[in-house]
């Protein structure tokens, strides 16, 4: 078999559509919302809104890049979930009209899944099996893959996500939005032992977040009311020292899991995977425990129709179809 599927993705706030033709992805396309900007944060209710506005020039563009007519379609995939339920409500409710109209077959993907199979959109490719850290502004967990389909969780946050992490220590920074992407860069600079954060040591692989967020709270109105421009004047050594102890949380259960389970094949996925902290401490992690290290290509860590697309091939080699009663699911579990 070889399908050309039509693949949509609109679980936040980015409208996004793909096709892909034999398990190669022959276009991309992402529409983004610059509105959230001016509130901080992604506001639901604009998202669908926004959702609403791109999600027919998007798709149009994506069988236009791709050069495939409606025509030459086998199957429609959209998101079902886990995300926000009205951007998700858009893109499954176009989905199965854009499929009823064709007569085509619908697929239903878990978004967290499908971060992980952005790994087979292009070379290397992980061996099976393989551990896979997904971190997000949503979720944090360590997910064994054994197969293309077959994914289960070994650990995953009790509270907040690494993302969110990033992003509320930005905000207390006085950083604007997208906080976690400017820590990063402003990190860079930085010195990560200036300060000290706690690096919160949960049984087994499960993560927390929370304390490490009170922390840095606390630290900055500690030190603001005794020197008002003390976040600014101390700027790249405070987001280095936040990000090294948000990084060695994470790397700590991955290290113990990729022992215990005795796997070599470590992967990361999902936007934090964007980090250049991150992906550069993994690479020595990586040398020191002998690993061999998958990291997405950037434009495949945040949300994108082209990950849904990969997960949606090897759906539909398996036969693994839904109906048109397909309702999104915000909380949907790997």
């Amino acid at each position: 078999m070889n399908p050309t599927i039509l693949a949509i993705e609109s679980s936040c706030d980015e409208t996004s559509a793909s096709v892909i033709q034999n398990g190669r992805v022959l276009s991309n396309i992402v529409a983004t919302q610059a509105i959230h900007e001016q509130y901080g944060g992604v506001v639901p209710e604009l998202a669908s809104r926004a959702h609403q506005q791109n999600i027919i020039p998007v798709v149009s563009q994506a069988l236009q890049r791709a050069n495939i007519a409606k025509s030459q379609l086998d199957a429609v995939a959209f998101t079902r979930g886990p995300g926000l339920l009205g951007a998700l409500l858009v893109g499954c409710s176009f989905a199965k009209s854009f499929a009823l109209g064709l007569n085509l077959p619908l697929i239903e993907v878990n978004h967290m899944q499908a971060h992980i199979l952005a790994h087979f959109i292009d070379a290397p490719q992980p061996n099976f099996p393989f551990l896979c850290l997904t971190v997000s502004g949503g979720h944090t967990q360590i997910v064994l893959v054994r197969s293309h389909l077959d994914m289960e969780v070994l650990g995953q946050t009790t509270d907040d996500a690494v993302g969110e992490a990033f992003d509320k220590s930005a905000k207390l920074l006085g950083l604007p939005y997208p906080g976690g992407p400017m820590l990063d860069k402003i990190a860079a600079t930085g010195n990560p032992n200036r300060f000290s954060f706690p690096i919160v040591n949960m049984e087994g692989y499960d993560f927390s977040f929370s304390g490490i967020k009170t922390s840095i709270l606390n630290f900055v109105k500690k030190n603001t009311a005794a020197e008002p421009d003390f976040v600014q004047h101390n700027l790249p050594d405070i987001c280095a020292s936040i990000q090294w102890a948000l990084i060695q949380t994470l790397l700590k259960k991955l290290v113990l899991a990729a022992k215990e389970q005795n796997i070599k094949e470590i992967a990361i996925a999902g936007g934090v995977s964007a980090n250049s902290g991150l992906r550069a401490t993994l690479q020595e992690y990586a040398q020191k425990h002998n690993w061999n290290v998958y990291l997405p290509a950037f434009e495949y860590c945040t949300d994108n129709a082209a990950m849904i697309a990969m997960a949606a091939h090897y759906q539909y080699l398996a036969g693994d179809f839904t109906t048109q009663y397909a309702s999104p699911d915000p909380r949907l579990k790997v």
